[in-house]
Order: C-alpha cells, then structure tokens, then sequence
C-alpha cells in the first residue's frame, strides 16, 4: 500500500513557519525519517536574533549519494482574511489541499517523503545512499541555510553525487519540466554625483541625471546578448531611479538608479559589474557603484544524470518534460557549486498566492514519481 502525502503536507502546513521560523516543521520531518534508517543531523546557523534551523539526514554511505533538497520555511500569508481558510489549517476540500506552502514547498517534501519511504519498502538493500537537506532559510536571506548546510556537508564527507531541488517546475502538467540550470541575478545601485544648481543656469551646475541617463542609454539601446543554447537572452532592468527632488528649477546633486540583470552563461557578475563602472566611465560621471550578486547562472547539462530523470518522469506520468532554464532563483544555485543539480516538483501554479494549494491526486502522483526517480538513479 503507497505511503500518502496528503497528511505529512497536512502536517507540515499546521507549522506555521514563517522565515526564519521553524515552528517544528523540520522536527516533522525527522520523525518520519529516522524510522526509514536516516541519521539525522540538526544545523542551526545565523546570528542570535535570526537563528536558522537546517535538517540534514543519510541513509547509507556507499555511491552514488542522491541528494534531495528543500525548504519547510514559506512566506508570510498576507491578508489573512483574504483566505477562505486558515493558512495554516491544511484542510482538505473537494480534493484540493489548501495552505501556505502547499505548493511551495511542503506538499514537495511530503510527496518526496512519501515516495522514498514507499520506494525503501520495496528496495531495503538498493544500492549507494540516500540524502536529504531540508532548510529553513530559502524565502528570504537564504544566508543560514543551504549555502551554510553544504560547507558543513563539505567539511564532514557528505557531498553528494547528485542532487534533486523539489521546486515547484511543472508548468501546466505535472512531468512537463526539468530545470537544469538558472539564470544568475546582480542587483545594482548606482550613485551619480553632480553640482547643484538653478535650472536656468545650467552652466553653473552639472546634473547628475544626465549623466546617469548618459551611462544607462547604450546599456538599455542594444540586447546584452542572444542567448545561448539553454538560456534566454540576458536583460537589464532599471528597477528603480530617484533624485530626492520636489523643485522644477532645481538641477539635484545627485541622481540614483538600481539596476537588476538577469544573466545567462556567456556573462559571470564580475563581467557585468565592469561593464556597469565602463559605461559610467564613459559618460564622465563621478560616481559610487555597490554590485550585490544573488547567484551566478549554472547548467547542468544534459547526461546520465538529467537523461535518467526525464526517463523516470515520462515512465511515472507520461509526459516528456522539457529541460528549462527560467524563472528566479534557487538554493540549487548553491548546490551546483558542488555537484550536479536539477529541479523538478508539482505544478507551481498558486505559489505565494492567498489560497495557495495542491490537488490531493497531484502530490500522489508526485509522490509515485520521486519513487521512479529513486530507482531510477539508485536500482
């Protein structure tokens, strides 16, 4: 008889753990494991006023060594009562289960959970060994956990061979897509300083703005690039511009722009942020630049490890995934620093939104399809 999902995600939604909240979400997780052979270690990271709790558990110590990774940490419910339930109820209703994290990511977990204690049953001896890290630090700073769990990981022996991040990546259909790679993110805030002055004098000052808009305009004129083979074209978007100023005849001192590009793998962050200090340079500004990289893109290419997930998808729920590169950023961006990663989960469609939810028969069927993956990778 298959292991359901649907009461571990009840389980883990009635924790309200809200970043960097734990609220006993991961001790959840650990009860479940430990009686299927993990070892389970805890990893609390990050200062006293944001303590991070990190799950990590094994199962055997032989290659290959799958990996699983994933968050019970979710974001706030917002307006509460734009809910028709409680977030944190986890109720059930006409085969939908409702609650913060039911996409992202809990009914992920639960369905991992579920798949690999069915999968377990049936193939005690299978070969290599089994791993998960769960944290509670992926919705917001993303300092304390993933990054942090894998040097210790790193430290102690436990780098995996392979690793699966149980986003949600499904489009459409459950099994439609793999991601295997993410484009890198740099954030940037540009500071332009200038003379003050009266506007009808424009001699006697020197306006920032112009300058700014100087040093910005060939940026935005032409694509940073074309693409490549599994990533879209990279893009720069001005995100925010300010010069602190109410008066109609009045040339600011300064001039101030962010700045977010989204890049694919012809770029680094260390290439874009000299090409930001050149265009500046080139416009005469006097300036100050900050570049903060959240993640640099990575690919996992497609091989035995990304070949074997597609096979075991297509066998579980008959759909061919596509291999896709989209989206935001995750902790996998960190993880592809130590070994091959990809992500593959449940249909993403109301993750962050008020009555976030999973349909019961979709966690199931994920759940038979992590199952697939794992004999897959490990029969």
């Amino acid at each position: 008889m298959s292991t359901d999902p649907v009461p571990i995600a009840q389980a883990l939604i009635r924790c309200p753990s809200v970043t960097p909240a734990d609220e006993g979400a991961l001790d959840v997780v650990q009860r479940l494991l430990e009686p299927l052979g993990f070892d389970c270690t805890r990893l609390v990271f990050g200062p006293e006023d944001y303590r991070v709790d990190n799950l990590f558990a094994r199962r055997g110590g032989e290659g290959p060594h799958v990996c699983y990774c994933g968050h019970t940490d979710v974001v706030p419910p917002g307006n509460l009562a734009a809910w028709t339930d409680d977030p944190f109820a986890g109720v059930v209703r006409d085969g939908v289960l409702y609650g913060r994290g039911a996409c992202d990511m809990k009914g992920g977990i639960a369905a991992f959970v579920a798949g690999l204690a069915d999968y377990l049953a049936a193939k005690p001896d299978h070969r290599g060994s089994i791993s998960l890290l769960i944290t509670g630090d992926e919705e917001a700073r993303s300092v304390d956990g993933t990054a942090r769990v894998l040097e210790w990981m790193a430290a102690n022996g436990h780098i995996p061979d392979m690793a699966l991040v149980g986003e949600p990546t499904s489009r459409g259909t459950l099994g439609d897509t793999i991601k295997i790679g993410r484009r890198g993110s740099l954030n940037a805030f540009a500071t332009v300083t200038g003379i003050q002055g009266h506007s009808a004098y424009p001699a006697k000052a020197d306006n920032p703005i112009h300058r700014l808009v100087a040093a910005l305009g060939p940026l935005l004129a032409a694509p940073l690039d074309n693409g490549s083979e599994f990533f879209p074209p990279t893009t720069l978007q001005v995100t925010g511009f300010d010069v602190g100023n109410t008066a109609t005849n009045v040339i600011p001192a300064v001039a101030k722009a962010m700045l977010n590009i989204r890049f694919n793998d012809h770029h680094t962050s260390a290439a874009l942020t000299e090409r930001l200090h050149a265009a500046l340079r080139a416009a005469g500004c006097s300036y100050d630049l900050v570049a903060e990289c959240s993640g640099e893109s990575f690919l996992t290419r497609p091989g035995p490890f990304v070949d074997a997930l597609s096979r075991a998808i297509e066998r579980s729920t008959g759909v061919t995934p596509a291999l896709d590169t989209g989206g935001g950023t995750s902790d996998a961006r960190f993880i592809a620093r130590y070994c091959p990663v990809a992500e593959f989960g449940a249909v993403g469609a109301t993750l962050h939104q008020v009555n976030e939810n999973a349909p019961v028969e979709e966690l199931r069927r994920l759940a038979d399809t992590y199952r697939e993956i794992l004999a897959e990778l490990l029969d």
